[in-house]
């Protein structure tokens, strides 16, 4: 298809340029395309990720670059069946557009297509199609053979997009605080070591092949594989305390594992004292210090899709559950910011937000004093807020790993129960962008701490615990499975189990994740990768 020609308004068919841009910039399927983005998106080529967008400020300029792409396709055959797309968002010029028009009918083999508007182009390319970019029902394309529906990114939510490009690029702050404990990766084998020999897995509880296909479904279940049987996939049993020696045992006589994102039964028969130590030194957002001391308060949940105790997860209930976590984490917002925040692309109106608030109120209902969890304001100055008495698990993750983290191996027990508080990705799948940053920090911390649990828990020692080691890169993994440390941490603890089927386990699924992102592989891992898969060398004897 030579060219493909945009009708409508001026600004919708930027905005389609723009989707059409950011869209096959991204896209796996379209990892040989070559994007020359003409009079935009003069940001894109530093942002993304991938290298397949080029900016020129002219038309010429693209102009001149097809010209040398062709004659570059024609003394390197092997490259011509790269497909080369020009997007243009302002109105050629008609000279330009007939040379653009001369030079695409001379492309021969090499798949060239221009989108530009049809206002200047239509005379020049009197067989292309033309499609409008105002219109948001379906429109015939009969070179698809198909009808269409054009998609348009506002300018607003490219800003989004790009803004959070930008900062995604920048380096990260130095650690603070007691996240300067964070244990670095170890250096080389040093801590790869096997500590004991595992017994062969009979053949018939080894994974097929197929096992590790599904790159975004589910938890890992090959990282979850029991230690006494490195190559099955059954799920880790938690680590037990004396406490638990009584439990039932599961399979082969071990404890029985809990449910993902659920705390140990111990951990349940002490959730009072734990509450009771959150009043002792828990952090708030925007450095409140306020202190849950009702140890029967409503909890905020963010460590996982937004929950909150008394807030029903059907009809209005999700989207007060999400009101309750913005009046928590940004306190004393103006109606209108809240509005807007709870609902970026169309705001809630005053009776919304009202509705929505006496809604929670009833939900949350009062502390033992009769005062309400959600305060009524008694003028319009008030700020919007929840009262200090409300808890959140975020603030229980943060007290128990900033206690735990200078402590080294002996805070193990206080990080491994923060893990025990993460369900999932903070703020479920898709958070409200006010949310975004919260989220980022979150995950952040979470992958902080899974790997100095299993820094700790993987070398030979009294710490040594691969059981734990596992559960808790698992739990991380489910947070964000594109963090190659995890991978790294995961990859030493199958090596120091033995259990070399579930080194490459590991190994696929990193590649995996790489290939669904178009990234390549840190050369940390590739590193690591190749050291532990060469066999070690014997130390040469010398003869007396």
């Amino acid at each position: 298809m030579p060219a493909l020609l945009l009708d409508g308004n001026p600004v919708h068919i930027t905005e389609v340029c723009t989707s059409l841009a950011l869209e096959i910039g991204m896209s796996p399927w379209a990892s040989d395309v070559e994007v020359v983005t003409i009079g935009f998106g003069e940001d894109l080529p530093q942002l993304l990720p991938t290298t397949r967008i080029a900016h020129m400020r002219k038309a010429t300029h693209a102009l001149r670059d097809l010209s040398e792409r062709l004659l570059e396709a024609h003394q390197l055959p092997e490259t011509r069946h790269q497909p080369y797309l020009l997007l243009c968002a302002s109105p050629l010029d008609a000279d330009t557009a007939w040379q653009f028009a001369e030079v695409i009918d001379k492309s021969g083999s090499v798949p060239v297509t221009l989108i530009a508007p049809a206002s200047s182009a239509a005379s020049h390319f009197p067989d292309a199609e033309i499609l409008n970019a105002s219109l948001s029902r379906p429109q015939n394309l009969n070179h698809a053979g198909t009808a269409i529906t054009v998609q348009r990114l506002e300018h607003a939510a490219y800003v989004q997009i790009t803004t959070a490009l930008k900062v995604s690029g920048q380096p990260p702050h130095p650690a603070e605080g007691p996240w300067q404990e964070v244990p670095d990766e170890p250096d080389g084998m040093r801590q790869c070591e096997q500590p004991a020999p595992q017994q062969p897995t009979p053949a018939a509880a080894r994974p097929s092949p197929t096992a590790v296909t599904d790159v975004r479904g589910g938890v890992f279940p090959a990282l979850l594989a029991a230690t006494t049987d490195p190559s099955g996939l059954r799920l880790l049993p938690a680590a037990t305390t004396p406490s638990e020696a009584g439990a039932a045992p599961g399979r082969d006589g071990q404890a029985a594992p809990p449910a993902a994102g659920q705390a140990p039964a111990s951990e349940k028969t002490t959730a009072a004292d734990d509450d009771k130590d959150s009043s002792e030194d828990g952090m708030r957002p925007e450095a409140e210090q306020r202190q849950a001391h009702d140890l029967h308060a409503p909890e905020i949940r963010v460590l996982g899709p937004v929950e909150v105790t008394g807030v029903d997860s059907t009809g209005h209930g999700p989207r007060m559950a999400q009101l309750a976590a913005l009046l928590f984490f940004r306190p004393g917002r103006s109606a209108d910011a809240l509005c807007s925040d709870m609902d970026p692309a169309s705001p809630w109106s005053s009776s919304t937000l009202n509705a929505r608030l006496q809604g929670l109120r009833r939900s949350l209902g009062n502390d033992p004093a009769g005062h309400p969890y959600v305060p009524r304001r008694r003028s319009g100055d008030d700020p919007y807020r929840l009262a200090p008495g409300v808890r959140c698990d975020w603030n229980r993750f943060l007290q128990l790993t900033e206690r735990a983290l200078p402590l080294g191996p002996a805070g193990l027990t206080d990080l491994e129960k923060a893990l025990t508080l993460v369900r999932g990705r903070p703020f479920g799948g898709k958070p409200l962008p006010w949310a975004e940053p919260n989220q980022q920090e979150m995950i952040t911390r979470i992958i902080d701490v899974a790997h100095t649990v299993a820094t700790h828990r993987t070398p030979a020692g009294p710490h040594h615990d691969l059981s734990t080691a596992r559960q808790a890169i698992a739990t991380a993994l489910d947070v964000d499975d594109t963090a190659e440390l995890l991978y790294r941490d995961w990859l030493r603890i199958e090596h120091a189990a033995g259990n070399r089927q579930g080194l490459h386990t590991a190994i696929t699924r990193v590649q995996q994740i790489n290939r669904a992102l178009d990234c390549s592989m840190e050369a940390a891992t590739e590193h690591l990768i190749n050291e532990l898969l060469t066999p070690a060398r014997p130390t040469p004897v010398e003869n007396v």
